[in-house]
């Protein structure tokens, strides 16, 4: 179980690396595109420093929304990480505990709760045709009207 955890920790640090953990604000925009640890930390400190990003986030300017959602998608691709085969299996069969799970994490509203689970056993070599599968489920998704929504969680 350890050694589980721990690679799910590493491939969620590793996928954390390509999206902009910084937030918006003055330090997002100046640093935009630039790759590293150095510009993260710049533009972090740019963004708290200086105070625009709590400017941005109440006024909605900087690239700062005011939608008032804080998210994260790590919890999603911990659980989809660490539970894949028992989520395939599940998944295959388009009901299960870990089917069920997932929708949890993801926030999945009650109502859509079998089209979810109908939209992933539809196309499951599509969502388990590699080991992107985060990236695959959020591509089924996105391609489905009702669920596109839940996409931009993951």
């Amino acid at each position: 179980m350890k050694k589980l955890f721990a690679a799910a920790l590493m491939i969620a640090a590793g996928s954390a690396m390509a999206q902009n953990n910084v937030g918006c604000g003055w330090g997002s925009a100046l640093f935009n595109g630039q790759h590293g640890v150095a510009p993260q930390v710049l533009a972090a400190t740019t963004n708290g420093t200086s105070g625009n990003q709590t400017f941005g986030i109440t006024f909605g300017t900087s690239g700062c929304t005011q939608d008032g959602v804080v998210s994260s998608s790590w919890k999603i691709s911990m659980y989809i990480d660490g539970s894949r085969v028992a989520l395939a299996r599940d998944a295959a069969a388009g009901q299960g505990e870990n089917l069920d799970a997932l929708a949890s994490v993801m926030g999945v509203k009650a109502d859509d709760r079998a089209a979810f689970a109908a939209a992933i056993k539809s196309n499951f070599s599509t969502v388990f045709a590699n080991d992107q599968v985060a990236a695959n489920l959020k591509e089924v998704l996105a391609a489905n009207d009702r669920l596109a929504g839940y996409a931009a969680l993951i």
